[in-house]
C-alpha cells in the first residue's frame, strides 16, 4: 500500500493549493476526490474537484459504509470514498487528502492507511481573513463563519504529525516536500 498524506488547516490557509501543487509536482501522488453535497463553484468540476452529489445519494452512501470518513461542515456534508483510495492504492499511488480535522480524526482510526498528518496554520487570524476576502470565493457571512471557525479548528493541531505555519506559499510547501520525502525515506529502510 501506498503512502496517505493527510494535508488540514482552517478555510483559507492553503491546504487546496498545496494538495495540487503536490499532485502536479510528483506524478505518483494523487488527489484523494471527496464526494460533497455542497453546490460546486463557477470553476470547479465534478469529478475533478470534487464529486457533487445531492443529500440522499450521500446519505446512502454512508448507510452502505462506503466511506472512511465523513462529516457535516458549514452545512454540507463531505467524505472520502473507499472504493476510490483503494482503487488509487492497487494502481501504486500515494494518495493526499484535503479534509478538516474531523475527518483526520476518522481517518486515523484506519491504522493501515499508514498516515502522514500535516497541519497547516496561517500566520495569524488577520491575514487568514485577508487570503479569505482575496479568494473571492465566499460571500460576506461565510467568511465570518470560517473565521469563526478557526478558533475550533486551531485546537485540533495536536492530532496531527507537524504542524507548518503558511507564511508564505513556496516556503510552505518546501516545508510539507522535506517532510513528505523524511518520512518515506525513513519508512522505507524499515521494509
Amino acid at each position: 500500500m501506498g503512502f496517505n498524506i493527510v494535508l488540514s488547516s482552517p478555510s483559507g490557509a492553503g491546504k487546496t493549493t498545496i494538495t495540487k501543487k503536490l499532485s502536479q509536482k510528483y506524478p505518483n501522488i494523487k488527489i484523494s476526490i471527496s464526494h460533497t453535497t455542497r453546490k460546486p463553484r463557477p470553476n470547479e468540476i465534478d469529478g475533478v474537484d470534487y464529486h457533487f452529489v445531492n443529500k440522499d445519494k450521500f446519505e446512502k452512501l454512508i448507510k452502505d459504509n462506503n466511506f472512511y470518513e465523513h462529516a457535516k461542515i458549514f452545512d454540507n456534508y463531505y467524505g472520502t470514498s473507499k472504493e476510490s483510495v483503494n482503487k488509487l492504492h492497487k494502481e501504486n499511488y500515494d494518495v493526499v487528502f484535503d479534509i478538516d480535522w474531523q475527518g483526520t480524526k476518522k481517518l486515523s482510526e484506519y491504522k493501515e492507511l499508514n498516515l502522514i498528518r500535516i497541519f497547516i496554520l496561517p500566520p495569524d487570524k488577520s491575514e487568514l481573513k485577508k487570503r479569505l476576502i482575496n479568494r473571492n470565493q465566499d460571500n460576506e457571512e461565510i467568511v465570518k463563519k470560517r473565521l469563526k471557525q478557526y478558533e475550533n479548528d486551531v485546537q485540533h493541531w495536536f492530532d496531527y504529525d507537524y504542524v507548518v505555519i503558511n507564511n508564505d506559499l513556496e516556503s510552505c510547501f518546501s516545508q510539507i516536500e522535506k517532510i513528505i520525502n523524511s518520512y518515506k525515506k525513513n519508512k522505507m529502510s524499515f521494509i
